[in-house]
């Protein structure tokens, strides 16, 4: 398939919210390669400016913002921005682009989502096909050719266990499935049952579960089986996929959700 359904697709993911904007890229000054960030020395970077918000918006010093956990989040974060586009556009543009890591740009910013930019990305068509099709190609291109690098950056510099930064990818799947199921409920059963098949595989496969806990409701959660370590920053606690969140606390949360979802119907 042509670049013509995949940039269509992408353009179909971006109006899912800001993590899953890619834009077409322009050529205008600023625009870094993507190749840049499988650079321990820029992920340090990146890593860095992280810290140095962290603890401008904290008021601790910096030993209290323990680098580790920074690199954690910092990479759930980049990850979150080069796969939730791929899901999206699979889920609601029924095209799955294929990433390629020399036709990919980045901008740095102190904050927010990581500008990405492309150009002339094949595509999978995604009309009329199994989600494990789907999943198999997702981590096959998505997440083993794109972000398994860049992974592997993160875990050499910080040390990080690669059980960890899968959960973190997982994560990153999980919180796309559901902004697609808050953003577009029409797409919402697509988006899980991809996610769903990820997480059979590998390298994703034991990292998380998917739940569904009111089968009456296109909604899906994500349990971790491991932390990306945010409870480590000071005031950070733990998240709502983290395997450290109590049962009680998952539930409510949970419940908080649909309710606000048979509330606010679309």
């Amino acid at each position: 398939m042509d670049g013509v359904e995949s940039v269509d697709a992408l353009r179909v993911a971006s109006r899912l919210g800001p993590y899953f904007a890619w834009q077409p890229w322009d050529g205008e000054p600023g625009w870094r390669p993507l190749r840049d960030l499988l650079d321990e020395d820029v992920v340090a970077e990146r890593v860095e400016v992280a810290r140095a918000t962290l603890v401008q918006m904290s008021g601790r010093d910096r030993e209290a913002i323990g680098e580790r956990a920074v690199a954690s989040i910092t990479f759930l974060g980049i990850a979150s921005r080069l796969i939730s586009p791929l899901l999206g556009a699979a889920a609601a543009g029924d095209a799955l682009p294929i990433p390629d890591v020399d036709r990919l740009w980045w901008q740095p910013v102190p904050g927010g989502p990581m500008p990405i930019a492309y150009r002339d990305l094949a595509a999978m068509p995604c009309a009329g096909e199994p989600a494990r099709a789907i999943a198999g190609e997702l981590t096959a291109s998505g997440t083993i050719g794109l972000v398994q690098p860049l992974l592997e950056a993160f875990r050499s510099r910080f040390a990080l266990s690669p059980q960890v930064l899968w959960g973190n990818l997982a994560s990153a799947l999980g919180g796309a499935a559901g902004m697609i199921a808050d953003q577009q409920p029409a797409h919402a059963a697509r988006a899980a049952s991809i996610v769903e098949e990820a997480l059979r595989r590998p390298p994703l496969r034991f990292t998380a579960d998917l739940v569904q806990p009111d089968l009456g409701c296109d909604r899906w959660f994500l349990v971790r089986r491991n932390c990306c370590l945010y409870y480590r920053i000071p005031g950070g606690g733990t998240c709502g996929d983290c395997v450290l969140t109590p049962v009680d606390d998952r539930q409510r949360h949970w419940r908080a959700v649909l309710a606000r979802m048979s509330s606010n119907p679309t």
